[in-house]
């Protein structure tokens, strides 16, 4: 039997939470055993417990890495478009896109981990982490003069609708009314 040294252990430690992550925003944390993990990763199911006490510690993990790949796309969005509202709108056209629709497993995960964060009853940390990750969205989408939050609710709410009804007309109708809806320009307030 041979051993596995530090460095390799932390590669399959790496290598199963990236997996993870991106399985459990495809499946949902219960529509991928343990097993079909790691044998997704070339390991086996002795490895997983070597590397993590519970499935709920990798679900926490995984969900943090996830949101860690947010803020690198985030920041990608700020350095690609030079100014931040440039980017919220260059951000806005690719998360109401069909691409960001047909990928959920490196698409948001915000919309990929909701429904785990709100059914499971043992998502206590992986709750926590998402909360933070949420509030960490909002405050990228937020202006001086608007909240981020009803913004990332919207967002959110649109992608997880559209991809429950791809494959149909209304699929795309929610992507390209919700994109028209919050990037039109606001009608002047009357009271100003």
């Amino acid at each position: 039997m041979s051993r596995v040294s530090q460095a390799q252990a932390l590669e399959n430690r790496r290598r199963a939470v990236a997996a993870a992550s991106q399985l459990f925003r495809e499946r949902g944390v219960n529509g991928i055993s343990v097993a079909d993990l790691m044998k997704s990763i070339g390991l086996t199911t002795g490895g997983f417990y070597k590397q993590f006490s519970s499935k709920e510690a990798l679900v926490a993990e995984a969900a943090q890495a996830a949101f860690g790949d947010l803020d690198l796309l985030l920041a990608s969005f700020d350095t690609a478009q030079g100014d931040h509202d440039t980017a919220r709108g260059a951000l806005i056209d690719f998360y109401l896109s069909a691409e960001h629709r047909d990928q959920p497993g490196s698409g948001c995960p915000t919309a990929g981990f909701a429904g785990d964060a709100a059914r499971e009853p043992s998502a206590g940390e992986m709750r926590e982490t998402y909360a933070a990750g949420v509030e960490k969205f909002a405050a990228w989408m937020s202006t001086e003069a608007e909240d981020g939050l009803p913004l990332v609710a919207t967002l959110v709410g649109a992608i997880l609708l559209a991809r429950a009804t791809t494959g149909t007309d209304l699929s795309e109708k929610i992507l390209e009314s919700t994109r028209e809806a919050l990037t039109a320009p606001h009608a002047p307030d009357p009271e100003s």
